[in-house]
């Protein structure tokens, strides 16, 4: 049984339903369901909308989180406006038209969740929250989509769930007898915590140098990662990011786990990096074979006493709940189509917004209006 969706004009909470009988549900029955209200659903909303779908009866947003803002809203308090990588606008509204901004040093989990809720306001974006959706399947010829309150039906489905829920640790020998504390980068607040203990901070993106930064003036640490960083000196051209994205499009079109773009550009050497390395913070070591109970050991027997080990080794796209869908190819990739590369070569009716080359802000901007405009035209909603 199907039965038309709600209206939801703007952020709705969803009404209390038992959750014990999920194959008993009605399917509200909408076209699009956008999972995700980051940067890549709302611009993917936005552009639906100006594709003359109605909101609530053509497509619905459904978020987990219980406000607006994303991932953003959890931040740790360290990432300020002037410290995360650029912020773009969302499509029809800048930034500055939504938040007053003093300074650069406003906590971004502050400002992005007040610029977003502005947004899903401004344009009426249907977003259904808080909401978690448990898995996709087909059902009939549609996509069955199950949540933790209602279940909805749709003919296509946009993925815009980003990657804050699948934190990456990589599994080391030793690793749960460790005695000391161990977090991932996502559970970071403030270098204080750790004052007085060793920390062993591993990976070599942008977020791990950040906080290696900041850990080292409150305390010892040794940096290790699997392959040497490569610092880069000048400014990072348009023709840096086209050149990254291209590498990152290749690979998701050939099926392939998407690399890391940092591997590609390098690591802008900031004021910051280079003071660090004056106080000797950057000598990198290579990666440890084993964690020990005190701490950790290289190959060659060396070891290092340790309090805490950090891992800042990224995410992986949060897809899990798609697995019903069997889209993965054996190389743990999907095999990515359409003109930026969001549409899923095996089943046109999926698009995944974020993923890949449009993992960054502007590239899910980009990807959110290809999307809305190759989905909308492959059902017939256009």
């Amino acid at each position: 049984m199907t039965i038309e969706a709600p209206n939801h004009d703007q952020s709705t909470r969803s009404p209390e339903r038992p959750l014990d009988e999920p194959s008993l549900r009605a399917a509200y029955k909408v076209d699009i369901v956008v999972i995700g209200a980051g940067q890549a659903g709302l611009s993917t909303a936005y552009h639906l909308k100006k594709l003359g779908l109605a909101p609530g009866r053509n497509f619905l947003v459904l978020d987990k989180a219980p406000e607006p803002g994303g991932a953003w809203q959890f931040r740790a308090p360290y990432l300020t406006l002037s410290t995360v990588n650029r912020l773009h606008d969302l499509p029809g509204m800048q930034f500055d038209e939504a938040v007053e901004l003093q300074s650069t040093e406003v906590k971004a989990s502050d400002a992005v969740p007040k610029y977003y809720a502005a947004y899903e306001r401004s344009f009426e974006l249907p977003v259904y929250r808080p909401v978690t959706v448990k898995v996709v399947c087909e059902r009939n010829g549609r996509f069955r989509v199950e949540t933790d309150r209602e279940t909805f039906s749709a003919r296509g489905i946009v993925n815009a769930t980003g990657t804050w829920e699948s934190p990456f640790i990589p599994d080391f020998p030793g690793r749960d007898g460790f005695g000391g504390r161990q977090l991932h980068s996502r559970d970071y607040h403030t270098a204080g915590e750790f004052a007085g203990k060793h920390v062993v901070v591993v990976g070599g993106g942008i977020s791990a140098l950040q906080l290696l930064d900041e850990i080292s003036k409150v305390t010892t640490t040794t940096w290790v990662t699997r392959s040497e960083p490569q610092f880069r000196e000048g400014p990072f051209t348009q023709e840096d990011g086209r050149a990254a994205v291209a590498v990152v499009e290749d690979r998701v079109r050939r099926g392939l786990v998407p690399g890391s773009v940092v591997s590609v550009t390098g690591i802008p050497l900031t004021p910051a990096l280079k003071a660090a390395r004056q106080r000797g913070v950057l000598d990198r070591l290579p990666m440890f074979s084993e964690i020990t109970p005190h701490g950790i050991r290289w190959a060659d027997g060396a070891e290092q006493a340790a309090d805490v080990i950090l891992w800042a080794t990224g995410f992986r796209s949060s897809l899990d709940h798609l697995a019903p869908l069997q889209l993965r190819e054996e190389s743990g990739g999907i095999v990515m189509a359409g003109r930026l590369a969001t549409q899923v070569a095996k089943d046109p009716r999926i698009h995944l917004v974020g993923y890949g080359p449009s993992a960054s802000t502007i590239g899910a901007n980009r990807a959110g209006g290809a999307a809305a405009r190759e989905l909308t035209t492959y059902l017939g909603l256009a």
